[in-house]
Order: C-alpha cells, then structure tokens, then sequence
C-alpha cells in the first residue's frame, strides 16, 4: 500500500489512549505499549544548495529535522550513518543504500538564493516501498523569513505521514515576565511555536494577562490593567494598536476568548461578588449575558462549531467546570474527580477538553471527553496552569512556575498522551500562552 507510514501513525494519532497500532501489510509500523512509541527513522540529508546557500541550506535542513524530532514520533538518522549522498534535487533514489540504515521515511531538499529571496524544495519517499509520498512541493519567501519555508515543509511531512495537519508553521501569544518574583513586569509577547523569533507586542508599563489569539491569527484579546482596573483590550498583531472595549460603569472585565468565527467574543463581568460570563459582537458592541446567579462563572471557552460553551464555575461550591449552549442556559457538570478544575479549553478537533487541575497541594494539566468521561491527567507539577491547543489538536502547551522566592514561570509543551514533554525556551519568563492558527 502506497502510504503505509501514514496508516501505521495515523493508527496511533487517532487516539490519545495508549494502545498497539493494529498490524498492516508491509514493513512500516509503529507499536505502542503502554504509551511508548517507536519513533519512525527519518532520514534528513542536508538539503542541497543549488547556488552556493550553503548556510541557509543547512538551517533550513536544521529546523526541519528539530520540527519532525520535537514530536517524539520521529528520530533522525545520523548523517556520519549514510551510505548514499543527495548531490542535486534531481539524484536518483538508491532505495538499497537507505534500507540498508534502516530508514523508514526519507526528506530531500534544495535552497536557492536569489537576492532576498529564498527558494526551498523537497521531497519526501517511503523508503520501503520504493515510492514517493505526495509530489515534491517548493515555498519562496524572503531570507528573513527561512524559518516559516522550514516550518512549511515539516508541516507538510508531518502531515503526509500522520494524514493529520501539521502545527510547525504557528505562533504563540504570551505574556513575557522580568525582574524579581514580587516585582514582575510583564508584556504580551508573540513567538514561533518553538520560542524562535520573539516579538514583543505591548510595554511593561502595566500588568497584561490572558492574551488570545483570534481565529485567524490577526488580533489578540487581553486583559490589561492600564485603567488602573482589568479591562479587555484588543490588539492589531501587525501594528500593534490596541483599543479598551466597552464595558459596565463600575465593573471589571476579564478573561476574553474569541468567537469560533472572530467576529465576537466571550469575557467574564465582576460586579460586587458576583462574577457572570457575556458575549459581546465586536463590531457594533452589543452585549448580552449568558450566566446569572450568585456564582463566580469564568474562564470561557467555545466548542470549534460555536454550539457550545465550556466554563469554570463555583456554583456547586468549589470550582468546577460546565457546560452550557452557546445562547446561555442551563448549565451540565462535567467535572466530577477529586479537587478544582479550571481554565477549561475546548480542543480545536472538538473532542476533547484541556483543564488545569488543583488537588492534593499539586497541580496538573488534564484533558477529558466533552462529558467529563475518561478524565487523564497530563502532567504534574508544583504550578502548572493555562493550557492551550496546537492547531491541529494533538499538543498542549502550559505555563509551569516554579516554588520558592526565586521561583519563575516557563512554557511546556505535551502531547494528549501524556508523552513528550518538553520546555520551551524564551529569552525571559513566559506564561498564559495561547496558540494561534497555522499562518
């Protein structure tokens, strides 16, 4: 079968639960016992620099083997292992030579440079089958922007063996952190989904938090304390203006997200000890409330189709997490385990439910069913909190802050599995990281 990489992983991605990907034809498989994949051998040979980019070629070829490796579900092949060489785009497969490493999936490439513009090309074989997966592809763009062109062809890789989308070609809004724990000055900050290129979107004049990205990647919601009181803000990504929304005389707004489509939002409204969840249309600024009672109801979060909204609540008398129709209504309880549950985020596949957990003096980062069934629990930790889904659904990132006076705030990463985890790094302190769509 032409595409037995991507069966034999696909078997594996369509579920978070472990399990044994059930036996195909053919040499390509990938077994998984209580949770441990095999990664597949990938072989990366440096991509070819057709007009003397020697040095763009090799980061290029870089990234895309970090890409792919990231995921856990690849591991690179030595290039010192190699018994054929790729001397042009153009060479011919000895598909013995690569067999003979045990390579399973084979990535060539070539960069040109043609004054600020780049180039990139690749190809992409089923070593065991002899076959080409999918037509070589080529991206352009500008030097500066060699990264993305690397990020598309991993995306493209991941997708044409895992038959998912890929999440490489993303970015991630946060709040960057400096100075001494008591102290903090913090700033919205966007990043590469791997910490690369960092860009810095407001001062550290005031306290920032919850930014979310919209749909279409374009703007980001926040809450700022500019007014001296938290309000939401929205910002342009490209200019990075920003404008207060409208909001009660005498109250405080907070913890915005984003329609499914963009064009309004959900945020949470404090008057007295009371604490209710609204929508607002973002062009004529109508509001309306979707929660009443004498409860703190936060942390909104659509389902991808808009139908559905989850939520944290302390109605029951310690904070849980509901759901309610998009219009408002009577809520359903969803959260039932031992401890608090909070900052629920709805997977963009629709499955599942992202949530930060507080039980036992730890906390956790957990996902469940969207009826609260075959509830996991991620990671644990000192602090872990405000997850946040890779576009395609199959990794969550988290801010993790470590204990003690020194203790400061990282991101993380971890697939739905519970495997992979890994930091990412940032220039500074990181947290509430929300990830945006593929450019």
């Amino acid at each position: 079968m032409r595409r037995l990489i991507s069966l034999c992983l696909g078997l594996v991605l369509a579920t978070a639960l472990p399990m044994m990907a059930a036996a195909q034809d053919g040499p390509l498989r990938i077994d998984i016992t209580e949770g441990v994949i095999e990664p597949v051998p990938v072989a990366i040979p440096s991509f070819v620099p057709e007009n003397g980019a020697s040095d763009m070629a090799a980061q290029i070829t870089r990234v895309v083997g970090e890409d792919l490796t990231g995921t856990g579900l690849f591991r690179r092949i030595p290039q010192e292992a190699f018994i054929s060489s790729i001397s042009s785009f153009s060479s011919p497969i000895q598909y013995a030579d690569w067999r003979a490493i045990n390579a399973q999936a084979l990535v060539t490439g070539a960069v040109t440079v043609e004054g600020s513009q780049v180039i990139v090309k690749f190809r992409l074989y089923d070593v065991f089958t002899g076959q080409e997966l999918g037509e070589g592809m080529q991206f352009a763009g500008t030097t500066d922007g060699w990264r993305r062109m690397a990020h598309k062809v991993a995306d493209q890789v991941y997708s044409r063996i895992t038959g998912e989308s890929g999440y490489f070609d993303s970015r991630v809004v946060f709040v960057s952190e400096s100075g001494p724990k008591d102290q903090r000055a913090k700033r919205l900050a966007v990043m590469d989904y791997d910490g690369a290129n960092v860009q810095y979107l407001t001062g550290s004049g005031s306290i920032v938090l919850a930014p979310r990205f919209s749909p279409s990647g374009d703007r980001v919601i926040y809450t700022s304390y500019e007014t001296g009181s938290p309000r939401v803000h929205v910002l342009s990504v490209g200019d990075t203006q920003s404008r207060i929304l409208p909001a009660q005389a005498g109250s405080m707004s907070f913890a915005p997200r984003f329609t499914p489509n963009g064009q309004g939002l959900l945020y949470s409204v404090n008057e007295g000890s009371n604490t209710d969840i609204y929508r607002m249309d973002m062009a004529s600024g109508q509001t309306s409330q979707l929660t009443t009672g004498p409860a703190i109801d936060t942390a909104p979060s659509f389902s991808p189709d808009g139908s559905r909204i989850v939520f944290e609540s302390d109605r029951s008398g310690s904070q849980q997490l509901y759901v309610m129709p998009a219009g408002g209504g009577e809520p359903t309880r969803i959260s039932f385990g031992p401890g608090r549950y909070g900052t629920p985020v709805w997977s963009p596949r629709g499955d599942l439910i992202a949530f930060t957990k507080q039980n036992a003096g730890r906390f956790h980062i957990g996902v469940m069913r969207v009826d609260g069934s075959e509830e996991r629990l991620l990671t644990a930790s000192f602090l872990d909190e405000s997850p946040t889904w890779a576009p395609n659904g199959r990794v969550i990132m988290f801010a993790r802050e470590t204990q003690g006076a020194q203790g400061a705030s990282s991101l993380y990463t971890v697939d739905v599995s519970g495997r992979n985890l890994k930091r990412v790094t940032t220039p500074d302190g990181a947290s509430d990281p929300s990830w945006g769509p593929l450019q």
